[in-house]
């Protein structure tokens, strides 16, 4: 039998971005809250302080900061033919494994998607008619809209303490910014980062183009910065450990600088690390919550939790994984369409171009996870779906964001791969190679989802979580127009080599190499309860006092990373739960 712990008000699954926004604003009602943390804790001093986190053989290549296999995975599969089987070594994707979450680890690329994106299903409905939607394509809007969302995106950027210049400000396009964006109601909380020398090169032949360059928007300070809960954020020094490591300068945008220690600050909130939510614990007659299940590894027992209000704001997969285990929803059934957990799960479509010059240095050891100059004249709300054959679009950065030598050896083709000849390859190129990057939406399909798996159990019993993904033809088309332009660019630059990345068409997902940390849906937002798993406050259809936070939420995957979103998502949420849930628990409407 359970341990069962005192009754809380609030009980959070995961401590990551949306675990800690949710804590530190319903902590300001008073309410007693424990958060649980499967993972180690984690702060910026002891475990993130330098030199200890620049290990990059630890961190950046054994990924020691990362989910286990032996904790939590998943099984893999490219269609229902196949058996699915075991995701046993990290590759393809890289969640994370303690307090801070994914917000430990990321590069710092804090983007707000497009309000086309927003209402994508209308946007392609509206200009080129529902026809040209591919049958198998899932394609939906959200259950809101941008101008909805535009104060909690604002709201995010300044906790979260992002550098930028504005493109859109209040309907305004403002000179080196992004003509493309959504209208914005203030700037970025800080300004934007000076440009590598990469990323100036880049600047400049995409202007020659016509195109309008600006700098990426960085969750890593560009200058001093306190932000609203009084957090004290120290400007990047261009370390170039940003991707898989914790931050040791207080300067990337995460949790732990920009949320945790204040939240740590109010009595009534606690939380409990070593603590695997094991199942989310339903009432008699299944419309409410009772609180959660969860394993003690201290102890080795499993505790209940009691709780009158369940946030569910662990990573995407594992929210999904726990939806499922716990009867949260109907099952999603690709034969019949019928069904919403496990719907619409999708991914990114990245590509990019290696180029290669004797006589330049790029310094590679200078650089943060989102330095960079881009361009979005190739992005959503820019394509000509209709003329090009494709739903979708992508932004360009280029710039040095990795400033680890193992992982930036960048060599061009028929060079070597080991012994003197690669050595030989090292001492000539390393140092004088530059990329160009593009990060593409992916769109969701009836055939990509999650379900339980019939075979294979996880260390407490439960059936693991099953993928069944793939690539579609959509999106290959659409990464293979942004290698055409991109190509075209590349070659105006001057550079003695170049290299393209992109998968081709017909190409078959393959787990093993990583692509990104980006996975999307498989509980959905949805405008009613036939169509996905929460409502467009993140709270569960049928379940009132359940929310999901996180990209679960995501009805497709935007072209963009997906932090803002999350972020954005998170802070309507909970002033939602604020403003109306607590006087009057009940649906929101």
């Amino acid at each position: 039998m359970a341990r069962q712990e005192k009754k809380k008000d609030v009980v959070i699954i995961g401590l990551g971005w949306t675990g800690s926004i949710m804590g530190i604003e319903l902590a300001q009602e008073g309410l007693e809250i424990v958060a649980l943390e499967r993972g180690r804790d984690q702060n910026t001093v002891p475990e993130f302080q330098y030199p200890n986190q620049i290990d990059e053989l630890k961190y950046g290549v054994r990924f020691k900061n990362m989910q286990h296999p032996s904790q939590q995975t998943v099984t893999v599969r490219r269609s229902a033919d196949e058996t699915a089987l075991p995701y046993r070594n990290m590759g393809s994707f890289l969640p994370a494994n303690g307090v801070g979450g994914a917000g430990t680890h990321w590069n710092g690329l804090n983007w707000r998607p497009q309000p086309e994106e927003i209402k994508l299903r209308s946007h392609v409905r509206d200009n080129w008619g529902e026809a040209i939607i591919p049958e198998d394509m899932t394609l939906a809007d959200y259950p809101l809209s941008y101008d909805e969302l535009e104060p909690f995106f604002d709201r995010f950027e300044k906790v979260a303490g992002i550098a930028g210049t504005a493109g859109n400000l209040k309907g305004r396009i403002q000179p080196g910014g992004n003509p493309f964006e959504g209208w914005r109601s203030d700037d970025y909380p800080m300004p934007a980062h000076p440009a590598t020398y990469d990323a100036s090169l880049f600047g400049k032949a995409a202007a020659a183009m016509g195109y309008h360059p600006f700098p990426a928007p960085a969750g890593i300070a560009s200058t001093a910065y306190t932000n609203p809960y009084g957090m004290q954020m120290g400007p990047c020094n261009f370390c170039g450990f940003c991707e898989r490591f914790g931050c040791y300068q207080y300067s990337k945008s995460s949790p732990q600088t920009t949320i945790l220690d204040a939240l740590k600050r109010y009595l009534n909130f606690s939380y409990r690390t070593h603590a695997e939510v094991l199942r989310v614990e339903k009432s008699a007659d299944g419309k409410t919550a009772t609180g959660v299940t969860y394993f003690d590894e201290a102890t080795q027992e499993e505790v209940f939790q009691p709780a009158d209000l369940v946030i569910m704001s662990s990573y995407s997969l594992n929210n999904v994984h726990l939806m499922l285990v716990s009867g949260i929803g109907e099952v999603y059934d690709p034969t019949t369409g019928q069904g919403v957990t496990g719907k619409n799960y999708a991914y990114q479509m990245n590509g990019g171009v290696t180029l290669f010059f004797r006589e330049a240095n790029f310094n590679p050891f200078v650089g943060h996870g989102a330095n960079g100059i881009c361009i979005d004249d190739f992005s959503v709300n820019q394509n000509d779906y209709g003329a090009l054959g494709f739903i979708g679009g992508a932004y360009w950065r280029a710039g040095t964001f990795n400033g680890q030598p193992i992982r930036s050896m960048a060599l061009p083709k028929g060079t070597p791969g080991w012994g003197a000849g690669w050595k030989q390859g090292i001492g000539e190129w390393y140092g004088h190679s530059m990329s160009i990057g593009s990060h593409g939406s992916h769109m969701s399909y009836r055939t990509n989802h999650l379900d339980l798996d019939p075979t294979y159990r996880d260390r407490h019993g439960r059936p693991l979580m099953r993928m069944t993904f793939n690539w579609n033809p959509n999106d290959l088309r659409m990464n293979q127009y942004q290698k055409q332009k991109m190509v075209e660019l590349a070659e105006t630059m001057g550079a003695d080599s170049m290299s393209a990345a992109f998968k081709d068409i017909g190409a078959q997902y393959d787990v093993r190499p990583y692509q990104t940390t980006h996975n999307t849906g498989g509980h959905i937002m949805s405008e009613t309860p036939d169509q996905g798993v929460v409502n467009k406050f993140s709270q569960v259809w049928g379940m009132h006092n359940v929310f999901a936070t996180g990209a679960g939420n995501f009805v497709q995957n935007t072209q963009y990373n997906p932090t803002g979103l999350v972020g954005g998502l998170a802070y309507h949420t909970v002033h939602a739960i604020r403003t109306q849930y607590l006087k009057n628990p009940g649906p929101l409407v």
